[in-house]
């Protein structure tokens, strides 16, 4: 038996084309903050992909999984949806007037009373998450379909961002990008990566982003447009 504790994310490779394949299921992108969610000791704690607590700020969230097992850490996206039931990344930033329209997208558990479950395939990990999951007005399960083709409609239909594919043989690889999960984005634009910041007074004074060429991450521009300072302070809290 193991001890819940902060586990780093895996992360998706963003590719030009949906992999497609009885091997594969496929998911909504979402767009958010990823969220790690660690039960032990009869105590829920949020925290973002960098490890920052967000308790503070999110607490309804902890409490609407309190009902988790102990010793138990769930992977998903917090995101706050707009009126058409798209994911809002700009309404998140706005937490506190947005309470009723954040939601907690769960994808997948890596712990499960005490039983560490990234070495088990993706299939058993989302059939004990299905189980285990406590559903209610901030926590749902995120919707899989074993159809490339079914999602790629429904998405497009509704103006969201992407599909997020996952092969259902897949293990949990911490802090990895190894393409066994990927990402494909409906929309034109370029996808960037906020690799780090230069700092400044409210936090940062601007946001390096890059771009993956393959599977190396390259330099593209600094970010300091946009940005007001009640801002730069909110996204430097999720870094």
């Amino acid at each position: 038996m193991v001890k819940a504790t902060f586990i780093e994310t895996m992360d998706c490779l963003a590719v030009a084309k949906i992999p497609t394949g009885a091997e594969f299921s496929y998911e909504i992108k979402l767009d958010g903050y990823r969220l790690e969610a660690v039960k032990t000791k009869g105590k829920v704690t949020l925290y973002s992909r960098r490890r920052n607590i967000l308790n503070e700020k999110f607490g309804y969230i902890a409490d609407a999984l309190r009902d988790l097992p102990d010793e138990t850490i769930l992977d998903g996206e917090l995101v706050a949806m707009d009126e058409n039931g798209r994911s809002d990344f700009n309404l998140l930033q706005n937490f506190r007037s947005a309470q009723l329209k954040i939601h907690y997208y769960a994808f997948d558990v890596l712990v499960h009373k005490g039983r560490r479950l990234t070495d088990r395939p993706l299939s058993e990990r989302r059939e004990i998450l299905a189980r285990i999951l406590p559903l209610n007005a901030h926590v749902s399960l995120s919707v899989a379909d074993s159809s490339a083709e079914n999602m790629l409609t429904f998405v497009k239909a509704h103006g969201l961002e992407g599909i997020v594919a996952k092969r259902t043989d897949s293990i949990y690889e911490p802090g990895l990008r190894t393409g066994s999960w990927s990402k494909y984005r409906i929309n034109l634009g370029q996808e960037f990566v906020i690799g780090g910041y230069t700092p400044g007074t409210s936090g940062f004074d601007a946001l390096i982003v890059g771009v993956y060429q393959g599977r190396k991450l390259m330099f593209a521009a600094r970010v300091r447009a946009g940005f007001v300072p009640a801002t730069r302070r909110e996204v430097f809290a999720q870094t």
